[in-house]
């Protein structure tokens, strides 16, 4: 083997460990991943401006990518992240997306007591009333969810009073569902077409309180 040969070789070795070492103190970016926790401004502790989301260094882009910079609705989830530094706004977006497939299927199937902790005391007396109507007509539902198409923050308020904060999100899911009579028989619906459904829904907790749980406090179309 020359030395030109003993050279490379060398030289290859030393990237791989250079490599590696970077990786080490780094990290790999596998998936989501935080981006930095917004700081409060000056002139916002002080109490004289209102809250824009803009983090020291620049736009917080966790409220940008989901709110117009300066509209209302980021200005509250501005004033979240003060009261809750851990809030961030594409985790609760996930949460949402599952909390929607979960709720969903348990009105779909009549499944309403697993829902009572997730559910503010207006939604579950709404949902159960027709799931209770549906059993006084001998009526079921048999549904299967297919996936969530979009997921999108339309809106967002807080109430500095009462900590009290509400965030509305468009749906669109997909799923497959029938109606069946006493019979057995299918009086609505069709098991093999996939239907889409468009839903808003607002969830609802108080930041700051010992309870981590959003709740659905309103829905629409």
């Amino acid at each position: 083997m020359d030395n030109t040969v003993i050279q490379l070789l060398l030289l290859a070795g030393i990237a791989v460990f250079l490599i590696l070492r970077l990786r080490s103190v780094l990290g790999t970016r596998e998936g989501y991943e935080r981006p930095p926790e917004p700081l409060p401004r000056s002139d916002d502790r002080a109490g004289g401006r209102p809250a824009l989301d803009v983090i020291e260094g620049g736009v917080d882009h966790d409220i940008a990518d989901h709110a117009p910079v300066g509209s209302s609705a980021a200005q509250a989830l501005a004033a979240m992240k003060r009261v809750e530094p851990d809030f961030h706004v594409g985790d609760f977006l996930s949460g949402a997306r599952q909390a929607y497939e979960m709720i969903l299927m348990g009105f779909e199937n009549g499944d309403m007591d697993n829902l009572v902790p997730f559910l503010s005391r207006d939604v579950f007396e709404s949902f159960d009333e027709v799931v209770q109507l549906r059993d006084r007509e001998g009526l079921r539902v048999e549904a299967n969810f297919v996936g969530v198409r979009e997921v999108d923050l339309e809106d967002a308020t807080y109430d500095e009073a009462t900590g009290t904060a509400e965030i509305t999100v468009r749906f669109l899911g997909e799923l497959t569902s029938v109606v069946l009579n006493r019979e057995g028989e299918v009086v609505e619906g069709d098991r093999d077409k996939v239907k889409q459904q468009r839903d808003v829904w607002t969830f609802g907790r108080v930041m700051g309180s010992d309870n981590p749980n959003w709740k659905l406090v309103g829905t629409g179309e």
